[in-house]
């Protein structure tokens, strides 16, 4: 009976054991496979089938940009020819704008025009052209503006700025949306000039 005995206890005791490594086992496995999911990520894709009013409209925190460049009738120019830059406030640029001042700007298709062409470059820019005319330049850069005028590049802080003539400056915060004659590239304020105001 003694040696029944122990024969039921250690088989209870493999039986408990193998259910202990198993378990063991199922957990590593699922451990392993969680580290492996989580690391996994995909590079979004900023190339947009069309031009670069295209490649404008592609982004809803720039949505204001794409529509005052339709009401500038801005666009013709923009899906013909190039290659351009557009250096495009975000939405929230817009937004802290005084009350009524952007409304009196799309009343006034050649104010808005006059703004707007003040953040189109001729000539394409993407984030590694930039960061090549800034090397060349000791940090420091100057591109030509739709409407022949200058911006300013420069390197602030680690970001790179834009500057009008008139001394109106914003930061890049997007870079590479890319149209088939040209690039967005997004920043955070309005570039503002004397003849933009209403």
């Amino acid at each position: 009976m003694k040696k029944s005995f122990l024969i039921v206890a250690a088989s209870l005791l493999a039986c408990v054991t193998v259910n202990r490594v198993s378990a063991q086992t199922q957990d590593t496995t699922r451990k392993t496979t969680t580290t492996t999911t989580t690391t996994t990520t995909t590079a979004p894709d900023t190339s947009v089938t069309g031009d670069v009013v295209a490649a404008l409209s592609v982004n809803a925190g720039y949505s204001t940009t794409a529509m005052l460049v339709k009401t500038a009738n801005l666009e013709p120019v923009l899906k013909t020819g190039g290659p351009y830059t557009i250096f495009a406030p975000d939405n929230a640029a817009f937004s802290s704008m005084p009350p009524g001042q952007l409304d009196s700007l799309t009343k006034d298709p050649v104010k808005l025009a006059a703004l707007l062409k003040g953040h189109i470059i001729n000539g394409h820019f993407s984030k590694a052209e930039i960061i090549k005319v800034l090397t060349a330049g000791k940090g420091k850069a100057t591109l030509t503006t739709l409407d022949g005028k200058q911006l300013n590049l420069s390197v602030n802080q680690n970001k790179v700025e834009v500057t009008n003539g008139s001394g109106s400056t914003a930061q890049v915060i997007l870079f590479d949306v890319v149209g088939s004659n040209g690039v967005v590239n997004g920043i955070n304020g309005i570039l503002k000039t004397s003849s933009s105001q209403p």
